[in-house]
């Protein structure tokens, strides 16, 4: 979750340091810090508080040095404070370090430590890394990269690191496992970052880290190894990424700017997968033989989140056009139960990052029972992405806004296209179905456009509620997990409460909820379940509950149920959730923004949630 920025070379160090952590602000953070190294002297400076309170401190007084590490901090051992911030050092002061991930055996470790004379001064479990390495030194280590990987084999959970010691003040030691950490390559400078975004301004050139392995870098040299300290060779990637993916581009908000991409991004997930003919979708990145996926009798998708929803929704696609019985699975939950995986199941993971711990742990879980991976995920070269047996990229960009948006309908649109894939293969969908489905599916982001360039019910809706406590969402079947979305969106930009359910059980308990006061959104667009939607709404009318209806063009009779209504283009049920959930996301978006929340930064959320 926390975002580190290290650089070596022969410039000023600390801007360079600064841009990249501001590049991570997405991340979520509760502190930030900086190290350098100059003149045999460790420079170190830690803020609580917003990057700008670090940035203010070091315009006043500079850190010097053409070589540093830089951290962002989401806290997890210890509470928010400046001695709990990154970078830690060791007792004599002369190492520091950053990290991302937590460790699990910290406890021990840290009280072998304290016996053996160790002083500590925070309450992280990072901290005990440093006196490890510090450790190996005193106990004969010939070099950083040594005493690093020695100090490494002692720790158990997840770690991405940037290290510096004076013991070698030209070098820094970077190392990851479970945590993601790419190395950029320059001339005459050398990078590492927790994410592209923190050095694109530098380079395009990187290298992903895979898990165990630690890079050394100088200003002209970078050299990965292994713990075991054998050299590896790795592939250096280009990053076509544009700068200007990580900007507003003019919009007050990057999820703003993000909602409006969504019909960009669904153009772009579509594209080069379906054929001239519109009638076959073309996986080129499945990697998974058509005579084992013949062999599938069951679908198990994992996820966590807003992609957990998704996950949801494909189930309901899948299970009626491939025919296949389908679980979906909490990722967190996934290996807490005693699961019946085997050859003939296929796992599909869903992550935007490619490094949520809990759905990276799960695939290996399902890898090591013998179970086939799929993931839709949006990171190419992501953790998540190498070690699925195939990946269904969704190309929706970068997403700096915290809750997630364009992601989401990417990875709906990922499972559109993985349903329609399988269904053909196994002759559930025929070629007339597949194609008629195929323009129906096409035709979407022109609709989504429609849905963004009217947004007057919306601001209506907005001026009504953004004062309220609580808000309650219902749908069925296709949209049952969009009203579990749309809650979702509405608590974590505006810190309303708010709960998403499946309308028929409103009478199992939610029910008791609704008095005059309580806005509840009901997903009734045109399609089999409608007559039983309006049955809800009427019996929350009932209860004097403020209606606001999410319907279909041209349904003038809900208006008589509803206080609000808000309408999206007629469609076919199947794909109803690809435009039902704009609304929902704009409609949070503007209550937030009404309430003058900071929407791209949530308070305590994090956009790549790495740590379990």
């Amino acid at each position: 979750m926390c975002g580190i920025v290290g650089y070596v070379g022969k410039k000023e160090v600390w801007p360079i340091l600064m841009a990249g952590l501001k590049r991570l602000e997405y991340r979520g953070y509760d502190s930030a810090g900086m190290a350098t190294i100059v003149d045999d002297k460790v420079n170190l400076r830690k803020k609580l508080g917003k990057l700008k309170v670090l940035e203010e401190s070091l315009k006043e007084k500079p850190l010097p040095g053409t070589i540093g590490i830089g951290h962002t901090r989401w806290a997890t051992h210890g509470v928010p404070s400046e001695v709990n911030s990154h970078p830690h050092s060791d007792c004599s002061g002369t190492l520091v370090l950053v990290h991302n991930g937590i460790i699990e055996n910290f406890q021990d470790l840290r009280e072998r430590l304290k016996a053996e004379g160790h002083k500590f001064l925070s309450q992280t479990d990072t901290e005990v890394i440093s006196h490890l390495i510090e450790k190996h030194f005193n106990l004969g280590a010939r070099s950083l990269e040594e005493a690093t990987s020695l100090a490494l084999g002692e720790v158990e959970g997840t770690y991405a690191l940037g290290i510096l010691s004076l013991k070698e003040p030209g070098k820094m030691v970077a190392a990851r496992n479970g945590s993601p950490l790419i190395v950029g390559l320059g001339e005459g400078e050398n990078f590492i970052a927790s994410d592209v975004p923190a050095i694109l301004n530098y380079t395009r050139k990187v290298i992903f880290l895979d898990d165990e392995e630690i890079v050394v870098l100088t200003a002209n040299k970078v050299k990965v190894i292994n713990l075991k300290g054998e050299e590896k060779k790795k592939k250096v990637s280009q990053i076509e990424w544009n700068t200007e993916a990580a900007e507003k581009g003019g919009f007050p908000h990057f999820m703003l700017k993000e909602i409006n991409e969504q019909p960009r991004v669904i153009r772009d997930t579509l594209r080069g997968r379906i054929s001239a003919d519109k009638k076959k979708i073309l996986l080129e990145e499945m990697n998974i033989k058509e005579s084992n996926l013949l062999k599938i009798d069951k679908i198990s998708i994992v996820a966590c989140g807003t992609a957990f929803y998704a996950g949801l929704t494909g189930k309901y696609i899948l299970e009626k056009y491939v025919g296949l019985p389908v679980e979906v699975d909490i990722a967190s939950e996934f290996r807490y139960r005693k699961l019946s995986l085997s050859k003939k199941t296929l796992v599909i993971a869903v992550s935007q990052s490619g490094e949520t711990a809990d759905t990276l742990a799960s695939i290996r879980e399902a890898r090591r029972l013998g179970s086939k991976v799929v993931s839709i995920c949006n990171v190419v070269g992501s953790t998540i992405a190498r070690e699925s047996d195939g990946v269904l990229y969704t190309y929706a960009g970068l997403e700096i806004g915290v809750a997630s948006t364009k992601a989401y309908t990417s990875q709906l649109t990922a499972f559109y296209l993985l349903t329609l894939y399988l269904g053909k293969l196994k002759g559930t969908v025929s070629e007339e179905e597949a194609e008629d489905m195929i323009k129906e599916l096409e035709k979407i982001p022109q609709k989504l456009e429609n849905i963004l360039s009217n947004q007057e019910a919306i601001l209506r809706c907005r001026d009504k509620f953004w004062q309220v406590e609580s808000a309650l969402y219902l749908g069925r079947s296709l949209n049952y997990p969009n009203a579990l979305e749309g809650a979702l969106k509405l608590k974590e930009i505006s810190y309303i409460h708010a709960e998403g359910y499946a309308a028929g059980e409103m009478k199992h308990g939610p029910i008791a909820l609704i008095d005059k006061n309580l806005p509840v959104v009901c997903i009734a667009t045109k399609s089999s379940v409608y007559d039983k939607m309006i049955s809800n709404i009427q019996e929350v009318g009932a209860r004097k509950g403020r209606i606001i209806s999410i319907a279909t063009e041209g349904d003038e009779d809900i208006g008589h149920h509803s206080e609000e209504v808000i309408y999206i283009p007629e469609v076919k049920e199947l794909f109803s959730p690809l435009l039902v959930v704009v609304p929902l996301q704009l409609l949070a978006y503007h209550i937030a923004v009404k309430r003058g929340c900071d929407v791209d930064q949530p308070r305590n959320l994090a956009k790549s949630v790495t740590v379990e």
